[in-house]
This record gives C-alpha cells, structure tokens and sequence, in this order.
C-alpha cells in the first residue's frame, strides 16, 4: 500500500462530488449535500484563498482515493480540527486510516507545532470511534441529538489528541509515514 496526498485540483472535483454524496459517506457527516459541479468550482476557489483550511487529495497506490482536511490552522489557541473520507470503497483500509491518522497528527502537532486536533463523530459511527482509540485520542464528550440532518438527530461524540499525548504515544505506533505536502 501507498498513501499519497496532494493538492486538490479541478480535475479532482468530478470524483469529490460523486464521494461526498454518496450515502455511505453521508450517512456519517453533517449534511446530504446536493452538489454541483459549477458549487465544486466555487468550493474549491474558496478553500484556495482561505488561510485557516487545508484540503488534500488523498492516493492509494496512485488511485484517487478520498480527501483529507484541516481546519483552523490561522487560530491563536492551536486546535485544529481535522476530517478525512476515503470515497473509493476498495481502496478503504485499516493500514490507510492509521496511516492518514497518524501522520495527520505528526503533520499537524509536531511539524505545524499545533497544541491539539480535534475531530467530532457521529456517535452510531463505532469504527471511527474506535479507530481513533486506538491511535490514542480520549473522548471529550458526547452530545446527544447535537446534529439533526433530515429531521433525525444524531448524537456526537468529540475526541482530541493533544500535542503532549502524542509526543508519548507516538513512538509505540507501526504506520506507514505519509508527507503533507
């Protein structure tokens, strides 16, 4: 396996848009957007000329596999939030989730000197949940009915993996290195 990551550009926006409506994607994320592909130009124009995000295409072994973000990068506390899809369900792994995970923390907490990443999950979402345990995050709280989508509420749970935990934990974790370019 090899995960690669780079910036996201036009050509990408097609596969983006077909992932992020599909409903095995949303079935787990705030919205059920209806995109398009004139709303993809514009999204990703927007996301160009903002300082506080960060968007990549996300590669398995030279596949456009799904994108990966972070959020509040230009904040003066250090907390970034952080998602990630992989949209390309053949192309899902356990070995690319901890990869992506890991080195996601690696990029953001060591080499961009964040003080924490923070992700908020959609409490049904167990294999989210526990994935992140088992990179070291803890569990904050969870929010019942925090998030209602189509008239359904969801409970969401967040978890947080600060920068001090991870210098600790990191060493005792086997991944596969992924640069952020």
């Amino acid at each position: 396996m090899s995960v690669t990551l780079r910036a996201i550009e036009e050509g990408d926006l097609e596969n983006i848009m077909r992932w992020r409506m599909a409903e095995e994607i949303t079935r787990y994320m705030n919205t059920n957007p209806k995109l398009t592909m004139d709303g993809q130009k514009k999204w990703l124009a927007g996301i160009r000329e903002n300082a506080d995000v960060q968007y990549w295409l996300i590669r398995v072994n030279g596949e456009p596999a799904g994108v990966i973000n972070l959020t509040g990068l230009t904040k003066a506390d250090g907390v970034l939030g952080w998602a990630y899809y992989v949209g390309e369900q053949r192309l899902r792994s356990i070995q690319t989730a901890l990869a992506l995970e890991m080195s996601m923390y690696d990029h953001a907490l060591i080499e961009l000197g964040k003080r924490a990443v923070i992700s908020d999950v959609f409490t049904l979402n167990k294999g989210v949940i526990q994935l992140h345990r088992i990179c070291g995050c803890e569990v904050l709280e969870e929010k019942k009915d925090h998030v209602l989508k189509e008239g359904i509420s969801y409970d969401v749970t967040f978890m947080r993996m600060t920068a001090e935990r991870w210098r600790e934990i990191r060493e005792d974790k086997k991944y596969e290195k992924i640069i952020f370019p």
